[in-house]
C-alpha cells in the first residue's frame, strides 16, 4: 500500500512539473511577443527623435510629444502609459541603460501658453520608477546609477504670491534640481525646487525634501532630515 502512495504521489509530482514547465513556457512566449511589439515601436519612434543610439523599447499606450527634442541612449526602455513632453530649452536627454517606469509623466513645459522650460538630463544605468511627476521647467539633472521609487515627485519652479494680484497672474519662479550619482529617492519623495541631493545619498520613503542634502546622508520626514549617513 506504502508503495503504491509513493508512486501516486511521484506521479503527481512530475505532472505539477509538467504544467509548471508548460506555465513557464507560455510565459517566455508571451514576454517575448511583447518586447517584440515594445522592439517594434521603438524601431517607428527612432526616426523622429533627435538622437538615439539603439532601439529603445517602447511599451503600450506611450504619449511622447515634441520628439525632435529628445535624445535617447543605448538600450533605453519606456513602459507603458509613459507620457514625455519634449518641447524644452536644453531638451530632454537619457543616458545608455535607462528605464521609465510606467505611468510616469515628464513634463518641462505646459501644453497651453505658458513659457518653454529647460528639460531634464538622466545619467545612464538610472531608472525612474512607476507613476513619478519629473516637473522640470526650470531643469532637472539626474546623474548615473540613480533609483526612483515609484511615486516620485519632483518640481522645479514654485509660483510666484508676494504680490497682491491673484498667484495665478504672478507666474513661477524657476530653480534647477540636481540629483547627483548613485542616489536611491525611495518611493513617495517630493523634492522642491532648488534642491541638490548630493553623490550617494538615501531620502527614504514618503519624505518632502526642501533643502539640499550633503553626499552619503540618509534622510527622512517632512520636511526631510538627517537621520543617518552611508
Amino acid at each position: 500500500m506504502d508503495v503504491f502512495r509513493k508512486l501516486g504521489s511521484e506521479q503527481r509530482a512530475r505532472a505539477r512539473s509538467a504544467g509548471r514547465e508548460q506555465d513557464w513556457a507560455k510565459i517566455s512566449l508571451s514576454l517575448a511577443w511583447k518586447v517584440a511589439g515594445m522592439a517594434l515601436r521603438g524601431v517607428l519612434l527612432m526616426p523622429q527623435l533627435s538622437e538615439c543610439r539603439g532601439v529603445p523599447l517602447v511599451g503600450r499606450r506611450v504619449t511622447i510629444r515634441n520628439r525632435s527634442f529628445i535624445r535617447l541612449g543605448a538600450n533605453n526602455v519606456v513602459e507603458d502609459g509613459a507620457e514625455i513632453q519634449g518641447l524644452s530649452r536644453e531638451g530632454i536627454s537619457f543616458g545608455d541603460q535607462v528605464s521609465i517606469g510606467a505611468q510616469t509623466m515628464i513634463r518641462p513645459s505646459s501644453y497651453y501658453s505658458r513659457e518653454i522650460g529647460v528639460g531634464l538630463s538622466v545619467g545612464a544605468n538610472s531608472s525612474i520608477g512607476p507613476q513619478c511627476y519629473v516637473g522640470c521647467s526650470g531643469g532637472i539633472t539626474i546623474g548615473e546609477n540613480v533609483m526612483l521609487g515609484p511615486g516620485v515627485r519632483m518640481f522645479s519652479e514654485n509660483h510666484n504670491f508676494e504680490g497682491s494680484d491673484d498667484i495665478k497672474s504672478q507666474g513661477v519662479a524657476w530653480s534647477p534640481i540636481v540629483i547627483e550619482d548613485d542616489c536611491w529617492i525611495a518611493s513617495g519623495v517630493t523634492i522642491t525646487a532648488g534642491v541638490t541631493v548630493g553623490r550617494g545619498a538615501i531620502v527614504a520613503a514618503g519624505a518632502v525634501v526642501t533643502k539640499s542634502i550633503p553626499p552619503r546622508a540618509i534622510v527622512a520626514g517632512v520636511p526631510a532630515r538627517a537621520i543617518g549617513s552611508r
